[in-house]
């Protein structure tokens, strides 16, 4: 998202963890900005019962936990390492006066936002409406569509586990591992060793 270059000399550091790490947890003040280098992160809930609810898997060169840092409010979710991580920190008041130098990278931040917003709308709206079949091929559309901008059939990977799939979507892994099957049968994605097709 942020040049890594434009991020270091603004005073980034790099930092590793190691798979199940926490990054940051909920509650805590937000204090710094996060870009991937390499790895996988989660950002995660538990419910009082201990079900887990995936807010978002953020990948290579993406940032995760922003939004806390420009309302000055506690982080309202966990950031796990689900591998191997190594991300870039940046701390807040250094990134805001990189984004009072760079204007165009503001906005292109201001457009991540958004379409985090539009995908939390759109996850909200299948959660409380929809049959669990419908939800998972909605999901994998926006997943597909909106962020890859990939067209055409079974030519979009899925890098979600059955288990995050369900934990995106309020559903039970069982109920996300038969509905694949349901939908591969109606020839609406394929399984390819064991991996998702759509």
């Amino acid at each position: 998202m942020i040049n890594e270059q434009l991020l270091h000399e603004f005073g980034a550091q790099i930092k590793e963890y190691t798979k199940n790490d926490f990054i940051f947890c909920e509650g805590e003040n937000a204090k710094n900005y996060y870009q991937i280098i390499e790895g996988v992160v989660k950002m995660n809930n538990y419910n009082d019962v201990g079900k887990e609810f995936i807010q978002g898997i953020f990948y290579k060169a993406q940032s995760y936990g922003e939004p806390p840092l420009f309302i000055d409010v506690k982080y309202p979710a966990n950031a796990v390492a689900l591998s191997t991580v190594t991300v870039l920190v940046l701390p807040k008041i250094k990134l805001f006066k990189l984004l009072y130098e760079h204007p165009e990278i503001h906005l292109n931040i201001t457009k991540s936002l958004a379409k985090r917003l539009h995908y939390k709308a759109i996850i909200a709206s299948e959660i409380s409406s929809h049959d669990p079949e419908h939800r998972v091929l909605r999901f994998l559309d926006y997943l597909k569509k909106d962020l890859a901008k990939i067209e055409g059939k079974f030519n979009f990977k899925v890098a979600h586990t059955r288990q995050q799939i369900a934990d995106i979507l309020g559903l039970r892994v069982e109920t996300v591992i038969r509905v694949i099957k349901n939908l591969e049968k109606k020839n609406e994605l394929q399984i390819i060793k064991r991996k998702i097709f759509r």
